[in-house]
């Protein structure tokens, strides 16, 4: 790969926005931050990727360098093409499977998949409420909608399948991207397609897990197979990674030794929205009720929805432990459930439990053994809690359990010690990297030693641990908040990787 150019002095970035289309945390928060953080740096222009993974978008505007181009459009034209984009992205016409013929056939023909423009002038508050509001504060609303946009029309999934089907009958193809107006290229997670001679394609690596915990993830033969082959086609093209810890990065190291100088570990941010503030636990209740996670509550079962009514966590102090992750085997809700009987059972009877997240994969075993103690109103189960919401939540449980077997980062344990949270963490690599001296450790396989991990915060003559770990914890989230973060990232991308030399990555990438 050449080495980019620098247009007007200021380094030209286009981030992927495919995963800030859903949810609320995990990748697409961390989609969001990073975007609004490169947003601030001045040396830096940055446009948002749009990218359905799914289903075909329509075309955008004409990008500025379209020597094909014969005169703008008119207002009205304009305003059409932009409107399909969004009602297609909002009704989702045409399906990714429908597709993967076309795009075959454009790479067949040595065709690129060009980028056309999104003028957010008009459309700023579909911009803010489907791309940023779930994780932004409305103070951010200028930031991130007066940048630029781009639009790429083959679904995210059909340039998956493109590669795979092609991969069976002999070579892999994968779409290519035009993309010779920036300098660099972030995806947030392997990218299926490849770049512009003169962009640097950096992927924002957040776990392993496909790879080496297959049996914990969706869609497993799918999802294993579109992440190694995208993977690794980055590897050979001369991707960079960056990392959201060293514990991810020995992961794929262990895997791809060869992208060792090509990779570096920039931890998450965690957003400005999460603080120590002083609030009343009254207000537990008030959420809990209102939050409730609706595919779980929608059953007509008297029990069930006498659980609702009672508001099980009433009173001024209700005490209670909480988990934050998606309903999936991998964050391991049963040890923590176990673990939460047996406490109740020696001295700690009106302990309640707090589950929030969406409902996963492979959930309903865990649901099975929940929803005995759901009925009972013992275990709450919510979904969609805002931040200003869930830093209460964190600030005035007894403890938020982070059980995980295994996590590229695990934000909720940083975004409760940022809230005056006390973090109770299962014992592994990334937890000790991320949360340093701050957490209470405890073996994830072991239900006694969980039980022994919870009981030794939040009995009652251990008042003087919690402050410890209250006072730690605050000093471990400082490491993590958007200004110790992004000098990294403007370091890495200017220093590391953009002036970086090509000559040893392309000896490398021959070599292997």
């Amino acid at each position: 790969m050449d080495t980019p150019v620098m247009t007007r002095n200021r380094i030209k970035v286009l981030l992927e926005l495919r995963p800030a289309l859903d949810k609320h945390a995990g990748i697409p928060q961390q989609t969001r931050l990073l975007f609004r953080g490169l947003s601030l740096l001045e040396d830096f222009a940055v446009d948002g990727l749009i990218q359905s993974s799914t289903h075909a978008l329509g075309k955008g505007l004409p990008p500025p360098n379209d020597k094909a181009w014969f005169g703008p459009l008119p207002k009205h034209r304009q305003v059409d093409r932009l409107a399909r984009i969004v009602v297609m992205l909002e009704q989702k016409f045409l399906r990714s499977y429908m597709s993967v013929a076309p795009l075959m056939a454009r790479r067949l023909l040595g065709a690129s998949e060009g980028l056309t423009v999104f003028d957010p002038t008009h459309y700023r508050d579909f911009i803010w409420r489907r791309l940023f509001a779930k994780t932004l504060p409305a103070a951010d609303f200028p930031i991130v909608t007066r940048a630029g946009f781009r639009v790429a029309r083959a679904p995210w999934t059909a340039m998956h399948v493109c590669a795979l089907v092609s991969g069976s009958l002999g070579h892999a193809l994968f779409p290519r991207m035009d993309s010779d107006e920036f300098d660099v290229m972030i995806t947030e997670t392997p990218y299926p397609a490849t770049v512009s001679r003169r962009t640097r394609l950096v992927v924002r690596y957040h776990d392993t897990i496909p790879l080496l915990m297959p049996h914990t993830i969706a869609d497993r033969r799918h999802h294993q197979a579109f992440h190694y082959r995208a993977l690794r086609r980055n590897v050979e093209s001369g991707a960079w990674f960056a990392c959201v810890s060293e514990s991810t990065r020995k992961d794929l190291l262990s895997i791809f030794p060869q992208v060792e100088r090509r990779s570096v570990a920039i931890h998450n941010m965690v957003s400005h929205d999460y603080f120590d503030e002083a609030s009343s636990p009254g207000r537990v209740s008030e959420i809990v009720k209102t939050r409730l996670n609706a595919r779980v509550y929608r059953s007509a079962d008297p029990a069930l929805q006498s659980s609702i009514t009672n508001g099980s966590l009433s009173g001024d102090a209700p005490a209670y432990l909480m988990i934050v992750s998606t309903v999936e085997p991998r964050k391991n809700h049963l040890t923590l459930l176990s673990a939460w009987e047996r406490l109740r059972t020696a001295g700690f009877n009106d302990l309640k439990l707090v589950v929030v997240g969406m409902l996963g994969w492979q959930q309903a075993p865990i649901l099975r053994k929940l929803r005995p103690w759901i009925q009972r109103g013992d275990v709450v189960m919510l979904e969609d809690v805002p931040s200003d919401e869930l830093r209460l939540l964190f600030k005035h449980a007894r403890a938020t359990i982070c059980p995980s077997f295994a996590e590229g980062f695990d934000l909720s344990g940083v975004e409760s010690m940022k809230s005056g949270g006390v973090v109770v963490a299962s014992d592994i690599p990334v937890h000790r990297e991320v949360f340093a001296h701050a957490a209470e450790y405890f073996n994830p396989y072991s239900v006694e030693d969980l039980t022994r991990g919870i009981r030794d915060v939040i009995a009652p003559g251990r008042a003087l641990r919690r402050s410890e770990l209250v006072a730690c914890g605050a000093e471990v989230a400082q490491r993590y908040v958007c200004e110790a973060i992004l000098p990294k990232w403007h370091e890495f991308l200017t220093s590391q990787c953009v002036e970086k030399g090509t000559r040893a990555v392309r000896k490398e990438v021959m070599q292997h």
